[in-house]
């Protein structure tokens, strides 16, 4: 039976996962920090529930040292916890919402790695980092704290795969679009406080809403996602990269210089450019 490490297991995409990946015979050690979720995980086919908190060495020690009682090598770990959020980079929490962020999506990430290599090094298994769309793709406004955590997972996990296909384990990034899931349902609530707090951008904001509901509206079908986790999982050829579900407009962005971009927003938006010009 093949064996998965999988953080933000009770995340709703990250159960999800747990659920299909039990369904097909995995031994799943879910590791998640909802302790409901966990006892509930707990009762289905092949899955071990584990307390982790990525942002906590002692916590992630403690699971490892649980995860060591049932064995001593993994087919995979799955690096699936992770958070985002609608919000300034300059105004209210921005600073202490992107020192969040880092530290879960990334420094969770390499935590997790970090404490299990040798599990997966005796296992001959392999990584899967989830990064997304704006890891890769033209960063937008107000997510700022979440484009750059997902940036450095790219960097990160490009330099962990040079480093690890020395050992013969291989590394590979998840870049989903925009689905269903706990983590874009939780930007409505995070753009309201944002629309709330602002001292410089309630028109900015009050104009860009219109962009965020068409995003929720389009957002995908998460089983899409989940079925891109599994072939990751299960891939005799792997990829270096899944990507699922990113939009034509993502694409169309990502190929336009930066000016033509910055334009683009402020035609849309209807808004004129404020302060000062820059070469």
């Amino acid at each position: 039976m093949k064996s998965v490490f999988f953080t933000g297991a009770t995340g709703g995409l990250g159960e999800l996962c747990v659920r299909e990946l039990s369904q097909r015979g995995w031994q799943v050690f879910a590791a998640g920090t909802n302790e409901g979720k966990l006892e509930e995980l707990g009762k289905l086919p092949h899955v071990i529930p584990l307390y982790a908190d990525v942002r906590s060495m002692e916590s992630l020690l403690a699971a490892r040292e649980e995860l060591a009682r049932y064995t001593d090598c993994l087919d995979a770990v799955v690096n699936f916890a992770g958070i985002s959020v609608f919000s300034s980079l300059v105004e209210g929490e921005g600073v202490t919402l992107m020192e969040k962020l880092m530290d879960i999506n990334v420094m969770g990430t390499v935590r997790v790695n970090g404490l299990l290599i040798e599990f997966v090094e005796r296992g001959k298994g392999r990584i899967i980092n989830c990064s997304s769309t704006v890891g890769w793709s033209a960063s937008q406004p107000f997510a700022g704290a979440y484009c750059a955590s997902k940036r450095a997972i790219e960097a990160y996990s490009d330099s962990l795969r040079r480093e690890l296909m020395f050992l013969g384990i291989p590394v590979i990034k998840i870049q989903p679009g925009a689905y269903q899931t706990q983590l874009l349902s939780g930007m409505d609530g995070s753009f309201e406080k944002a629309l709330q707090i602002t001292i410089r951008y309630q028109r900015v904001l009050t104009k860009l809403k219109f962009v965020m509901d068409l995003v929720l509206k389009r957002a995908g079908d998460p089983q899409e996602l989940v079925d891109v986790v599994v072939r990751a999982l299960e891939d005799m050829k792997l990829k270096i990269k899944y990507r699922k579900g990113t939009s034509p407009l993502m694409y169309a962005l990502s190929a336009l210089p930066g000016r033509v971009v910055d334009w683009g927003y402020r035609t849309v938006l209807k808004l004129p450019l404020g302060g000062k010009k820059h070469a």
